[in-house]
């Protein structure tokens, strides 16, 4: 069996469909009543379950546990105010809470996520960092004690692979892209509708895409399928172990970018054009990662490195059903 902790978020659905989709038995968990009532209306086990409370790990399984998948977390896209015990209490002790219970009931393996902003510092253009890169970011800003409870959490996966030879892995992750309640995000406590979601908006009514700032600015993201199918290979390998940076390997530009979504979601006849503004500053950085080592221990092989691929997926996705009725009158996760 695997207990997937936060399968109510945007990548625990994705994951719950595909582990089920593959045979594997699942028991999801997760704390918000609708995604609770799909799983059950779709005949998938679920329970309510908050990571903060150690009570209610006696509600999981303590025998036949293959894996534990933790992918509840408080990321700062969905926080309105900042309170930095939130994150502790999340990030940090929920972790804990997860580890002792995988070292209590014999199940070695544990995956989890931590940010990509850990090395923010060190990120340059075309420039792939490795999974050793010094920790570098800034402790100031609302990204600062997420960042600072992600490498915590991150930090005691890796003391209980050493200290108790369990096999936990992290992935340091990018932006997930993919189909999910989070077109609009929160920073600095302040609502905002993403980037991603704006040109996706501009290009299906044909108006004008607006690039501010250096249109060459390239960003490696991943797509959530992707995520998927990483987690997949870490439960079936023997090898996966610690951290591991989890991308496309591929770094594609803001230009490209906003040409791919034209491509894609424009109408033939209306089709959007491309305006620069470089004078005006887009507050983002290139960054690029290695993704050598997850190659080589789990066979990671990403599906939709090709930009416009994923596009063309996630429009699909866009119209499919289950992926509708889950992510229904929800705003983000």
């Amino acid at each position: 069996m695997i207990v997937v902790i936060g399968a109510s978020g945007f990548i625990g659905f994705h994951l719950v469909k595909s582990l089920m989709n593959n045979g594997y038995d699942v028991l999801a968990t997760g704390r918000r009543l609708s995604s609770i009532e799909y799983y059950k209306d779709n005949n998938i086990p679920c329970i309510d379950f908050d990571i903060t409370n150690k009570d209610d790990f006696k509600k999981l399984p303590t025998e036949n546990v293959e894996a534990v998948v933790l992918l509840a977390a408080l990321l700062p896209a969905n926080v309105t105010d900042y309170k930095t015990n939130k994150y502790v209490d999340v990030n940090i002790l929920g972790t804990i809470n997860a580890l002792e219970y995988c070292k209590n009931n014999g199940v070695k393996k544990l995956i989890s996520t931590t940010s990509y902003a850990d090395v923010s510092g060190a990120w340059e253009k075309d420039v792939a960092l490795k999974e050793d890169t010094p920790r570098n970011f800034s402790y100031s800003g609302d990204h600062a004690s997420y960042i600072i409870s992600k490498n915590a959490a991150t930090d005691f996966i890796l003391h209980y692979n050493a200290e108790f030879g369990m096999k936990g892995v992290i992935f340091r992750l990018p932006p997930v892209y993919g189909v999910g309640p989070h077109s609009e995000i929160y920073v600095d406590g302040k609502i905002y509708k993403s980037g991603f979601q704006i040109f996706i908006d501009k290009a299906l009514t044909g108006q004008s895409i607006i690039i501010y700032g250096d249109k060459n600015v390239s960003r490696d993201i991943v797509y959530v399928k992707d995520v998927v199918l990483a987690i997949l290979g870490v439960i079936k390998s023997d090898k996966a172990l610690g951290l591991y940076n989890l991308s496309s390997g591929v770094a594609i530009t803001l230009e490209q970018q906003a040409k791919d979504i034209v491509n894609v979601f424009s109408k033939e006849n209306n089709k959007s054009s491309i305006l620069y503004q470089a004078d005006k500053n887009n507050n983002s950085k290139s960054y690029l990662f290695d993704i050598s080592k997850a190659k080589k221990d789990f066979n990671y092989m990403p599906q939709f490195s090709n930009f416009k691929e994923l596009l063309v997926d996630y429009k699909n996705e866009l119209n499919n059903s289950d992926t509708i009725i889950f992510f229904k009158d929800r705003k983000k996760d």
